[in-house]
């Protein structure tokens, strides 16, 4: 399973360094450390957090998430399979985003809960780009 640094849980949650810190001093999100001594959120448990953080509103700033050249990096929370068809969900900071996608896709990108990936959006098409 991938863990993610407090700096890497900061970008994906839309907050900053400190926010994500103090969340973690605060028993908020659990940490556990890494040979060199690093703290580390195993990824479930950070796309479990930002689930729980979205669905409360605002966090503790203000600061509005935007995209860049429509671009919303963030960490896969769901992932629904078919037959054929798939469905995918990225929590980015505030934004719940979902792609409908082939099962294929979904599995030659490895996609799975706690990983990091970025939804692209073009028009009313989303695409999924593994990080």
């Amino acid at each position: 399973m991938q863990s993610y640094t407090i700096g890497q849980a900061a970008r994906l949650l839309g907050v900053s360094p400190d926010t994500a810190r103090r969340w973690a001093d605060a028993g908020r999100m659990a940490t556990h450390r890494d040979e060199g001594g690093r703290r580390l959120i195993d990824g479930r448990d950070l796309a479990a957090f930002s689930v729980e953080l979205a669905k409360g509103g605002s966090g503790e700033e203000d600061a509005s998430y935007t995209s860049v050249r429509n671009a919303f990096p963030g960490i896969v929370t769901a992932v629904k399979l078919g037959d054929v068809a798939a469905q995918v969900e990225i929590q980015a900071g505030p934004h719940r985003l979902v792609s409908l996608l082939t099962r294929e896709a979904v599995e030659e990108l490895g996609l799975e809960v706690g990983m990091e990936a970025t939804a692209r959006v073009k028009s009313t098409n989303v695409y999924i780009d593994r990080v």
